[in-house]
């Protein structure tokens, strides 16, 4: 329950939006701030800078050089990038892909403008590359957008890279030998790879290879954009057409050596900010719309298999719980493999001693159908565990033991002849590699997520109403070398959509509690509610937080909106997907 001073600040940022003239209204998505040495010496720069209005196949493509007046090149602290953007006028969200050296670093989307104007900063951590950005290489911003008379908006970037220099204060960051990308390899678009069907590369790693960490971008768009809300095909012709997609709501992310599975994720539900209610993601996004999770995984039993130096197959799909795993399109996927060598140079030996993974997940589907009712239920369990042994050419042995353990549970109500839509879902998991009996990666995470949906048809002009609870709990070390972290995110929306021929309007309220501790011990926490464009509730702690002190900016009485994207691309409310 909210406070009384939350409930007081809410009340009176309503009043404030009733009554303000217009302004710029800022976007954000609550995050931590990267947990940067404050006291390193630090040099920015522009990596690129570029409007995008017809962008569709036409991305900004730069090349870059690493600076020289932070210390040794790859040997700084940390290093982050910072994005900021602003548009004004009508326009969708827009998928964004950062690729450099053909390595995907950042996905991304974009909030929907306002006829005033918006902007949105966003500063990402991405010390873990390192290692690129240690070389002169291509760096591709992707963000296809589509102007039009009616749809105007253009989206103005700018993208700059600061670096920390090392110090004895500021020890240079750990890294990996090598990156390695899994991708399309383009030199002229992103290199992120649509499936299905499945994508596959070969892969060539140094013979002295002794540890790989995978870390992998997938998310759904167009068909699968709303996946959690596919009803599994046995069940679909229970319900209206254009009610929602096939394919059931099960999405399990693999990646396979050599044709076998090393690996797989429960991929978290991004909600973009055009997803099914705009209303209630402006200004603050839904979380991992401006920077989506990624999913790790240790590849290091695979290690003696890619010691030989030959070419290895290494595939990413993406599978349903359907008989015959198929899915709908389509989902964007990329790939990096961390890669450390053994300072010897001589060939690591070893080998897999234990293999116990299925090609799939144990699925499970039934079915509560009463009149216009339709009640279905997806589950799934998946469990992995692989040992091996790799020798490393320095005559060292690690014994190494990974392990996933993860669970699934989807239940979509269709009542009143699907004018109420709901959905229940429930991921969770634990995942967690050992190196001699010492863990080296851990990811216990849980992503529940409720939404109830309830359409008005006899009203006109049509409208919706929606509410929202998702959160993002997860306890993760990607690799010894990437620093860990916890991360509690619980985010409630609550609002309203109108479709008219006259311009969509809408309005919404958001309540958002976040907290962040990482093995360094920095901390973060931070409770920021809205109300209809309006910042009501602002506070923030720990040793991340900045100084300034929350304001409760005002905002217009809301403007016309693009249609609302909704599962199935129910009615009037389909538009083309991000």
């Amino acid at each position: 329950m909210l406070s009384k001073i939350r409930l007081f600040a809410l009340l009176t940022g309503v009043l404030f939006a009733a009554l303000a003239s217009a302004q710029v209204l800022v976007d954000f998505q609550v995050a931590e701030p990267p947990p940067v040495p404050k006291s390193a010496q630090t040099c920015t720069m522009m990596i690129l800078e570029r409007t995008f209005g017809n962008s569709y196949g036409d991305p900004e493509i730069v090349e870059y050089t690493p600076p020289s007046d932070c210390g040794a090149v790859g040997s700084w602290a940390a290093v982050t990038l910072n994005f900021t953007v602003t548009s004004n006028g009508t326009q969708y969200d827009r998928l964004g892909t950062f690729t450099f050296q053909n390595t995907e670093i950042w996905r991304t989307s974009t909030p929907e403008p306002t006829t005033d104007g918006i902007i949105w900063t966003y500063t990402k951590d991405v010390t873990r590359y390192i290692p690129l950005f240690s070389k002169p290489g291509m760096f591709i911003l992707e963000l296809d957008n589509v102007v039009t008379s009616v749809d105007n908006g253009q989206y103005a970037t700018t993208l700059y890279a600061t670096f920390y220099a090392s110090s004895e204060e500021c020890p240079t960051a750990g890294q990996s030998s090598m990156i390695v990308p899994i991708s399309t390899m383009l030199n002229n678009t992103g290199n992120v790879a649509s499936v299905p069907p499945a994508f596959s590369i070969n892969v060539t790693l140094p013979r002295n290879t002794v540890e790989i960490y995978a870390e992998l971008y997938a998310s759904g768009n167009g068909d699968e954009e709303f996946w959690y809300y596919n009803t599994a095909d046995e069940y679909l012709s229970y319900l209206p057409p254009d009610t929602t997609y096939g394919g059931g709501p099960f999405r399990e992310v693999r990646l396979l050596v050599d044709g076998q599975v090393a690996g797989v994720a429960f991929p978290y539900a991004v909600i973009f900010t055009g997803g099914i209610n705009p209303s209630v993601w402006r200004p603050i996004t839904s979380y991992g719309a401006l920077d989506l999770p990624t999913y790790f995984l240790d590849l290091t039993p695979f290690a003696p298999v890619f010691a030989d130096g030959l070419p290895h197959e290494v595939t990413l799909d993406v599978v349903s719980a359907e008989a015959n795993h198929t899915l709908n399109q389509n989902w964007y996927v990329s790939g990096l493999l961390q890669v450390v060598t053994d300072p010897s140079g001589k060939p690591t030996t070893g080998k897999i001693t234990t293999y116990d993974v299925q090609p799939y997940a144990v699925t499970e589907t039934t079915a509560s159908i009463s009149g216009t009712d339709v009640n279905v239920t997806v589950k799934a369990q998946r469990t992995v565990k692989i040992e091996s042994t790799v020798v490393s050419g320095s005559g060292m042995t690690n014994n190494v033991i990974f392990q996933q353990n993860l669970d699934y549970t989807n239940t979509q109500y269709y009542l009143n002849n699907t004018y109420i839509q709901n959905v229940a879902q429930t991921s969770s998991g634990s995942v967690v590699s050992t190196h001699n009996g010492v863990p080296v990666v851990t990811d216990n995470f849980a992503y529940p997520l409720y939404i109830d949906m309830t359409i008005f048809p006899s009203i006109q002009p049509l409208h919706f109403y929606t509410t929202f609870d998702h959160s993002y709990d997860r306890q993760l070390v990607p690799a010894p070398f990437i620093l860990g972290s916890t991360i509690n995110e619980r985010q409630q929306t609550a609002g309203y959509f109108t479709i008219s021929s006259t311009g969509n309007s809408g309005n919404g309220t958001s309540n958002n509690t976040f907290n962040y501790v990482d093995l360094k011990g920095n901390t973060y926490t931070r409770d920021v509610d809205a109300a209809y464009d309006v910042i009501t509730y602002d506070q923030q702690s720990g040793s991340l937080a900045t100084t300034s002190l929350p304001t409760f900016s005002q905002a217009s009485i809301p403007p016309p909106m693009p249609a609302a994207r909704l599962p199935g691309g129910k009615g009037p409310m389909v538009v083309s997907k991000p």
